[in-house]
C-alpha cells in the first residue's frame, strides 16, 4: 500500500524539518508585478514616456500607425527616423546619449527594453526600469538623455523597432556612448545573453 506525500512528509520531518519546510522557509512569495490588465505596476523611471497603440487586424493582415502628433506624444518635431533589428535571443546595447532622446516604436517581436537612470538630479536616479513589449502590444517608449538603455529580443522572430531621435544622426559625431552588456557599473545582468 502506497503511503500519501502527507505521510511521507510526515515521518521525513520528525525531529527535523522536511524539504517541504526548508524550501519553503528559504522561498520568496512572488510581489505584484501586473494589473489583472497586464500592465505593469512597476513606476517608470522618471521621463520616460510610454504610449500604447491599437492594431487593426483582419483576414488581409493589419495597419498599426506609427505616428500622429495629434498624440501629444513628443514636444520635439520628427526630424529622423531609422529602423534596428535584433535576433532571437540576441541583445543589443548598453547605449546612452547625451544630447537627445531616442523614441522607440516596436512593430514585430518580443521585446524587453532595460533602462538605467544615472540622471544626477532624477527621482528615479539609479534605478532599473523594464518595459516589455510585443506586436500583440504595441507602443511607444521614449528614452530620455543620460538613461542607459539595453534591448533583449525575448521571442523566436526578429525585433523590428523604429525609432524617431530627436536629433538626426552626426556621422561625424556620433551622441552615443557604449557599455558592454555585462560590466561592473550598471546593476543588471543579461545572464549569458550574447550581444554588444
Amino acid at each position: 500500500m502506497a503511503k500519501s506525500r502527507s505521510s511521507v512528509r510526515g515521518e521525513k520531518g520528525r525531529g527535523s524539518a522536511g524539504p517541504y519546510e526548508r524550501t519553503l522557509a528559504e522561498a520568496a512569495k512572488q510581489k505584484q508585478t501586473v494589473t489583472s490588465e497586464g500592465v505593469s505596476v512597476a513606476p517608470p523611471l522618471d521621463g520616460v514616456i510610454r504610449n500604447s497603440v491599437t492594431s487593426h487586424v483582419d483576414e488581409r493582415g493589419f495597419l498599426v500607425e506609427a505616428f500622429d502628433p495629434r498624440w501629444e506624444w513628443v514636444d520635439e518635431p520628427l526630424v529622423y527616423s531609422y529602423v534596428t533589428t535584433v535576433r532571437p535571443g540576441y541583445a543589443k546595447g548598453w547605449g546612452l546619449h547625451k544630447k537627445h532622446s531616442d523614441r522607440y516604436f516596436l512593430l514585430f517581436g518580443h521585446l524587453e527594453l532595460v533602462l538605467y537612470d544615472v540622471r544626477p538630479e532624477s527621482p528615479t536616479y539609479g534605478q532599473i526600469s523594464i518595459a516589455k513589449l510585443s506586436e500583440y502590444k504595441r507602443g511607444h517608449v521614449t528614452i530620455p538623455p543620460l538613461v542607459w538603455h539595453a534591448l533583449r529580443n525575448v521571442g523566436s522572430t526578429d525585433v523590428v523597432v523604429i525609432n524617431f531621435p530627436t536629433i538626426q544622426f552626426d556621422h561625424a559625431d556620433p551622441d552615443k556612448y557604449g557599455l558592454p552588456l555585462e560590466n561592473d557599473v550598471i546593476p543588471y545582468s543579461f545572464a549569458g545573453t550574447p550581444g554588444w
